[in-house]
C-alpha cells in the first residue's frame, strides 16, 4: 500500500491545484484553488473554452471594469464546477485578496460566488468560500456561516487566527505549514529542521490539539507543504491539501509511517482556553513576527497573482 493510500485512512486528502487532469489522477475527496493556481491553469490551451465561456457571460456587465471582475468570478466558478464533476466532496473558491480587510465586501462577494455556482445547479454545501484569516475575514465568515454559506479561512499562521475563526464558527481553516518553515529558515539561518521540529508542523499540531481539547467542530486542513515529511508528521489531521508533485511522491512510496495526531492525545494535554476579542487578537498577532509578516505577504502575493490573471484576461479579450 502506498503512503498516499495509507494516509487516506486517517485524513481527508485534498488536492491543491486548479488543474483538472491532476485532480483526476489522484482521486482526492476535496479540492482547493486560489488565484495563483487559476492563473497557472488558464494558460494551458485546454482551458481556453472555459475562459471563452466566462468571457461571453461577462458581457452582461455595465462597463469594462465590472466585466473583468465578473469574468474573473465566473472563470473561478466554472473551473470549480468542472472540478466538482470529478470529486465527491467540496471545492474552495477564493474571495479576492483586496477584500481581506473589508467585512461587507467579503460577505457580498461570497454571496455572489455562491449565486454563480447555483446558476450551474451546484448547491452551496459543495462550496467553501475562502477568506483570509484577518480579523475582518473572521467576521465575514461568521455572517456567511449564519446564512449556510460554508467558509475556509486561509493564510493562517497562528493560534490567535485559529481561535478567532473557531469563534466565527467557520467550517474549515487552512493553517499553512511550508510558509512558516520558509520564514524560520530565513530568520534563523538554517537549512532545515527534523520533521518533528519543523516550525510549520508544530504550529498546525498546536492548533489541532487546541481544537480537539475543546471540541471545536471547525475542521483543520493543513496546507502549503514543502516536503513529504511535513505531510506525514500531520497524518491524522482532519484534512491535508497537497500539491500534485507531493501527491506523486506519496503515491510512489510504500514505506510505513506512524499516525501522529489523534483526538485522545489532545484531551490529555493541559491547554488553557483563550478568551479573544479584537484588541487581544491584534496584540497576539502583532507579537508574532512570523504570522504578521506571512499574513501580509500572502495577501499581497494573492493580490499580485489576481492582477496577473486580470492582465491576461484583458489582453486576451482586449478589455483594457
Amino acid at each position: 500500500m502506498s503512503q498516499l493510500e495509507e494516509l487516506k485512512k486517517f485524513t481527508t486528502v485534498v488536492v491543491d491545484t486548479g488543474d483538472i487532469d491532476s485532480i483526476k489522477k489522484y482521486s482526492p475527496t476535496d479540492a482547493t484553488t486560489n488565484p495563483s493556481l487559476i492563473y497557472a491553469a488558464v494558460q494551458k490551451p485546454e482551458y481556453r473554452q472555459i475562459l471563452d465561456q466566462a468571457y461571453h457571460y461577462s458581457k452582461k456587465a455595465a462597463n469594462k471594469e465590472e466585466q473583468i471582475e465578473l469574468l474573473m468570478d465566473k472563470l473561478c466558478t466554472l473551473i470549480g464546477a468542472e472540478i466538482l464533476k470529478i470529486i465527491p466532496g467540496r471545492v474552495s473558491t477564493e474571495v479576492p485578496a483586496y477584500l481581506s480587510f473589508d467585512v461587507e465586501g467579503s460577505i457580498e462577494k461570497g454571496k455572489e460566488l455562491i449565486a454563480l455556482y447555483q446558476e450551474q445547479g451546484i448547491e452551496r454545501d459543495r462550496i467553501l468560500i475562502k477568506l483570509a484569516s484577518t480579523w475582518e475575514g473572521g467576521l465575514a465568515a461568521k455572517e456567511l456561516e449564519k446564512e449556510g454559506i460554508h467558509c475556509n479561512l486561509t493564510l493562517m499562521f497562528s493560534l490567535a487566527q485559529a481561535v478567532h475563526c473557531a469563534n466565527a464558527k467557520a467550517t474549515l481553516i487552512s493553517p499553512f505549514v511550508g510558509r512558516i518553515l520558509d520564514w524560520h529558515k530565513k530568520a534563523e539561518g538554517v537549512e532545515g529542521y527534523a520533521p518533528q521540529q519543523d516550525p510549520g508542523v508544530q504550529s498546525v499540531t498546536a492548533i489541532y490539539h487546541y481544537y480537539k481539547k475543546f471540541d471545536i467542530p471547525t475542521q483543520i486542513m493543513g496546507a502549503s507543504f514543502r516536503n513529504k515529511e511535513e505531510i506525514l508528521e500531520l497524518a491524522g489531521c482532519d484534512l491535508l491539501t497537497i500539491s500534485p508533485s507531493l501527491l506523486a511522491e506519496l503515491q510512489d512510496c510504500d514505506a510505513s509511517f506512524t499516525l501522529k495526531l489523534e483526538p485522545k492525545q489532545s484531551k490529555a494535554k493541559e491547554i488553557s482556553s483563550i478568551e479573544l476579542d479584537e484588541k487581544k487578537f491584534r496584540w497576539m498577532l502583532n507579537q508574532d513576527a512570523m504570522a504578521t509578516e506571512k499574513l501580509a505577504e500572502g495577501i499581497r502575493n494573492f493580490a499580485k497573482d489576481a492582477d496577473q490573471l486580470k492582465k491576461l484576461i484583458s489582453q486576451t479579450y482586449q478589455l483594457s
